[in-house]
């Protein structure tokens, strides 16, 4: 079956240490041309901006996920804020809703937040968008679902690990853009953990008539009535050009957080040390010892800074 609409979803920050799970999905409307376009690598020129996030951005420089985003925005924007109000699934007002009024500075510090993408990006994007139109590939929109430290900390107390709670976003992002297509989709995501069977894992998506399309370690598909298609595979944003998108937005999200996190800690750390990425690794390790006086001061309960570790089995195939 050949659907119109396509959806490419992933996440970024699944594995980290700090900062947020930010799953980012887009919809674009797809004809027999572009179906045999995403189905095909590239050209080259374009997929010097439109590849695999790990290839294209590091955690010092999202500059072209933003522009991606910027060229993707519906409407003018001025401001980083401004760019993820217009992206974000939730809404900041309601992601601050379980914030505590001392520590909601630590992720919504938006002081001195400028845009760091250059007009010539800009523009080289922009034409990458409309070569994508004239291979049959129309982008119409993206949104993220933004799952924080605290909120990823308290489904662990509940018994609901990180990857469901990735699998849950990911589910009502394609609910939200089958909602906007106004038809059905065919979703692409990027696998989730280990799990090869999903459907006892669903959220959004529980109790909804399904057909099973095939469940694998490299691809696992399932058909709802009324919604179209939603398939989960390996390496997908190496692979799928809308779920690399989804991935470079993604990743320019995720900075957004983790440079708020790194600006709100600055003064307990040393002036040539670098932005931690949140991830484990020993820049992130140095800013978490050194920030914790700072910490405590602030009377930041761990639960909003730190994720807790626990043994995470993944789902057997």
């Amino acid at each position: 079956m050949s659907f119109e609409f396509r959806v490419g979803a992933d996440e970024n920050g699944l594995g980290a240490r700090l900062g947020p799970l930010v799953v980012t999905a887009v919809l674009a409307r797809v004809s027999e041309r572009g179906h045999r376009t995403l189905s095909r690598k590239l050209p080259r020129a374009m997929r010097a901006d439109l590849d695999d996030s790990k290839r294209l951005l590091t955690h010092t420089d999202v500059s072209l996920g933003e522009a991606w985003a910027r060229v993707l925005a519906k409407k003018p924007v001025s401001s980083p804020a401004q760019l993820f109000e217009q992206l974000s699934l939730e809404g900041s007002s309601q992601l601050k809703k379980p914030c505590e009024s001392h520590v909601t500075r630590q992720c919504w510090n938006e002081q001195g937040e400028v845009f760091q993408s250059q007009a010539s990006m800009l523009a080289r994007v922009a034409k990458h968008r409309e070569g994508l139109a004239e291979r049959g590939v129309e982008l119409l929109s993206v949104r993220s679902s933004v799952v924080c430290t605290k909120q990823l900390n308290h489904a662990r107390d509940k018994g609901t690990n990180r990857f469901v709670a990735d699998l849950n976003a990911m589910e009502s992002l394609v609910l939200e853009l089958r909602a906007e297509a106004g038809s059905e989709v065919e979703a692409v995501c990027g696998k989730v953990g280990g799990i090869g069977a999903y459907s006892k894992f669903f959220g959004p998506l529980s109790g909804r008539l399904h057909a099973i399309l095939g469940e694998g370690r490299a691809r696992s598909g399932y058909r709802f009535p009324g919604l179209g298609e939603i398939h989960f595979v390996r390496d997908a944003d190496a692979g799928d050009p809308l779920v690399s998108l989804a991935s470079l937005i993604g990743k320019y999200v995720r900075e957004l957080f983790m440079s708020r996190i790194g600006g709100h800690y600055a003064e307990s750390q040393r002036s040539d040390d670098r932005r931690p990425s949140g991830y484990h690794d020993p820049i992130t390790d140095a800013f978490v010892l050194r920030s914790e006086l700072l910490r405590r001061r602030r009377k930041i309960p761990d639960h909003c800074f730190e994720r807790e570790r626990a043994f995470e089995p993944l789902a057997e195939v």
